[in-house]
């Protein structure tokens, strides 16, 4: 026998609320999709041999910016990391700020 979790029949479900008592809304601003600019310009591409292009795609720190915050694809997002590795283990990036 299966026990089931008994709940009052007019239990209000938690709500979070702001300074003023309001319930909050879950997201208060839309979240704009990025297009990835690889897909819409069919010209551009991504060589482990072009650092000044790679450096737009890392932080001031070395790190590779994610693809939430670029606006990638998956698909050049992991074509984007394998150039920039491939790149600093050429010498052409740096692996950590100077």
């Amino acid at each position: 026998m299966i026990k089931k979790k008994m709940v009052r029949k007019g239990a209000r479900k938690f709500t979070r609320r702001d300074s003023e008592g309001q319930p909050r809304r879950p997201y208060p601003f839309i979240l704009k999709k990025r297009k990835c600019r690889f897909c819409a310009d069919k010209n551009l591409n991504i060589d482990y041999f072009d650092g000044q292009f790679l450096r737009k795609f890392t932080t001031e720190r070395g790190k590779i910016i994610p693809s939430r915050i670029s606006g990638n694809c998956a698909r050049h997002q992991r074509k984007l990391a394998k150039a920039i590795k491939r790149a600093r283990n050429a010498g052409l990036l740096p692996f950590l700020a100077e």
